[in-house]
């Protein structure tokens, strides 16, 4: 049965490849994006006609009520929510600045809040409702020169826990995937070669691989609360 899922952070990286694999699997698709002209390039990629493209800020609590507003009106009540938007800002902490700490935190876990908060209203009413949390590996296992990002995506993983004991008797699912190094613009600057000795699999990720991973957890009637790691392993040599 089409089930209608939004997506933030749908139109790149791992987003794009899970709003692609939602609608080759039937679903209808919301792709949110800061930039509404990629959510609407991605629009067009997918396969099937009712899909939607829309703008929206995920840190802004305005934008996202009112996302979630036009999605009701014009779309109807969600079944899926996937939370993949996030920015990275790498640094020692005794280097970082206040500003770049403020957006890490109001963009990767503040705004997942906003956007799980925003969606519940609407997902309560259909059965069987799941939300999945985007984390990483390094706010499982941490990492050097990236405290403050490591600490938003720990910071989801208690989130999802609690949101998910919250959730459960209204059967929605709550769960976190746990990426590792995925090939992504996230990435791009990385010396691959040099990092991927670390990695039992001995190599990155795609997009698409991780997205495999969040279409299990969304589809998976019994699991709720976990944290699925896609990181071939990197968690072994940490």
């Amino acid at each position: 049965m089409s089930k209608l899922a939004v997506v933030f952070g749908g139109s790149r990286g791992i987003g794009q490849a899970v709003a692609q694999q939602l609608a080759a699997r039937g679903h209808r698709v919301a792709v949110a994006s800061r930039n509404l002209d990629a959510a609407r390039a991605t629009v067009a990629m997918l396969r099937g006609g009712d899909h939607v493209a829309l703008c929206c800020d995920v840190s802004k609590e305005q934008e996202v009520q009112a996302v979630f507003a036009e999605i009701q009106k014009t779309c109807g009540n969600i079944s899926y929510l996937v939370n993949a938007a996030g920015i990275n800002r790498d640094g020692l902490l005794l280097r970082s600045r206040q500003e770049d700490m403020v957006s890490l935190l109001h963009t990767n876990l503040l705004g997942t809040m906003l956007t799980c908060r925003a969606s519940l209203r609407s997902m309560l009413h259909c059965q069987g409702g799941a939300i999945i949390n985007i984390g990483s590996i390094v706010g499982v296992k941490g990492h050097a020169g990236q405290c403050v990002y490591s600490a938003t995506k720990a910071g989801l993983e208690g989130f999802t826990r609690s949101l998910a004991k919250e959730l459960g008797s209204r059967n929605v699912r709550v769960n976190l995937v746990a990426p590792g190094f995925i090939r992504t613009d996230m990435t791009a600057g990385l010396q691959e070669e040099q990092l991927i000795r670390g990695v039992p699999l001995g190599r990155f990720g795609e997009p698409e691989e991780v997205a495999q991973a969040v279409l299990f957890l969304l589809e998976m009637p019994y699991v709720t609360g976990q944290v699925l790691l896609v990181d071939g392993g990197l968690c072994l040599a940490m």
